[in-house]
């Protein structure tokens, strides 16, 4: 049995491949067939990246960057049976307002993909007169109601947790400028209603490791387990030819998850193979996703690599978890509850 349990539904068919027996590092493999979906997935559409899925009707779902051939993002959609091979919508996602009429963001990138309880959520980002988050819901996948901003500009980076703590929705964001953010940390947020925002909360900022001293940013949805909430983020560092993004991991308090529980100094997964390193946007591990069974305890991985290439990587609950605390460091920010 294991010690550590995941709180969330059993995914029987989570997609999985066995670990390798020799592996250097964090106990976080990669797919041996990566990338999962190449170039040019889709008519009209350049690549697909930075995406999202989530489990649907003993089948999984998800909702994808498509960067289009004039180079402007938009949400498409796409299903699989396996969680490896996608079949997507030609078209972009219709988003609409509460009255039904056409609500289309002017672009939108990075989707995360969230249930709360009987709804699903996608978070965006979306032009707001600056960069902001966008936010829609949907209960079957065919209607789709966007929701009015929830935070001003500037904001990346936006992921729901999956479900209310203490009776209100929380959102993980990280407020930025208009650009590249040479900056950035995790704030967390709290609504009752997905219209008013508040309880603004600092969780985590940068460190002095390497491949997070630039910036972080939130990453998949966090996995709600037995000791608290495990979080996969994106951590930044900068070199003499650009930025380069590496996946790192933390667990959350369960009840205040302002304060970080542990925080592993190590990256778990950073820009090693051809499809992470060479692309529209070289050296880009950028995690926006995690199916994950509870029963197993086997949790597979999303991310896109390079801005150009949608990635699987595999770990175990009880194996990232021991690591995570093997390897803790916490700055003092992070035991905070975030007020000041």
């Amino acid at each position: 049995m294991n010690s550590i349990r995941m709180i969330s539904p059993v995914v029987k068919n989570v997609p999985w491949q066995e670990k390798p027996g020799k592996l250097a590092g964090a106990p976080v493999w990669r797919y041996t067939e990566n990338p999962i979906i190449g170039r040019n997935p889709v008519d009209g559409v350049a690549r697909i990246f930075n995406s999202a899925v989530i489990p649907y009707h003993d089948a999984f779902i998800g909702v994808f960057r498509g960067e289009q051939i004039n180079g402007v993002p938009y949400i498409y959609m796409g299903s699989s049976i396996d969680g490896i091979h996608w079949n997507f919508d030609n078209k972009r996602i219709p988003f609409t307002d509460e009255k039904g009429n056409s609500f289309m963001p002017k672009y939108a990138y990075d989707p995360r993909l969230v249930k709360v309880e009987d709804t699903y959520y996608i978070i965006w980002c979306q032009d707001f007169y600056g960069a902001s988050i966008g936010i829609a819901k949907t209960k079957d996948f065919k209607k789709f109601i966007r929701l009015e901003n929830p935070f001003i500009p500037y904001n990346r980076n936006a992921v729901l947790f999956p479900k209310k703590i203490n009776g209100n929705y929380v959102m993980l964001s990280r407020p930025s400028d208009s650009g590249h953010t040479p900056f950035g940390d995790i704030f967390l947020s709290e609504s009752p209603d997905l219209i008013f925002w508040g309880r603004h909360r600092h969780i985590m900022g940068n460190s002095t490791k390497w491949w997070e001293s630039v910036k972080i940013g939130g990453g998949a949805a966090p996995i709600e387990t037995s000791e608290g909430w495990l979080l996969f983020y994106h951590g930044v560092s900068g070199t003499c030819n650009g930025f380069v993004y590496s996946i790192g991991g933390a667990v959350l308090d369960i009840d205040n998850p302002s304060k970080v529980k542990y925080r592993c100094e190590n990256f778990l997964l950073t820009p090693e193979e051809w499809y992470e390193e060479r692309g529209f946007v070289p050296n880009v591990c950028f995690p926006c996703a995690t199916i994950h069974d509870s029963e197993s305890g086997r949790i597979a991985i999303y991310y896109g690599a390079a801005d150009t290439y949608v990635c699987l990587a595999f770990t175990t609950l009880d194996e990232i978890f021991t690591y995570i605390k093997e390897h803790n460091r916490l700055s003092e920010s992070d035991k905070e509850i975030g007020i000041r």
